[in-house]
């Protein structure tokens, strides 16, 4: 039996620190909604045999967060928001075309 290979693994960083927090944190922007949106994206294109978007602690990236990170590319996306994920998933996951606004 061949063993389960992925092509992808995007981890979405859902960080939460304490309100008023001078460095913010993913979470309190909304980065649980991106992950939902994420694996809501992969499974209806039928791609979550290939890409599995999970959850991250804290990415050290919270001035940028919402943070998004594809692996194994090593590729980091910046105020990701729940309307930005159709778009990385299509460009980045399926065409293999970085979005290169969100990038840092």
């Amino acid at each position: 039996m061949k063993p389960y290979q992925l092509d992808f693994h995007v981890f979405v960083c859902l960080n939460e620190r304490p309100e008023g927090h001078p460095r913010g944190c993913c979470k309190a922007k909304g980065a649980e909604e991106i992950l939902v949106k994420f694996k809501q994206e992969i499974k209806k294109k039928g791609l979550n045999i290939k890409i599995r978007a999970q959850k991250a602690g804290c990415l050290d990236t919270c001035e940028k967060g919402p943070t998004v990170v594809i692996y194994p590319e090593g590729v980091w996306y910046g105020g990701v928001t729940v309307a930005d994920v159709n778009e990385i998933v299509d460009s980045h996951l399926v065409a293999g075309k970085h979005v290169e606004r969100l990038k840092f």
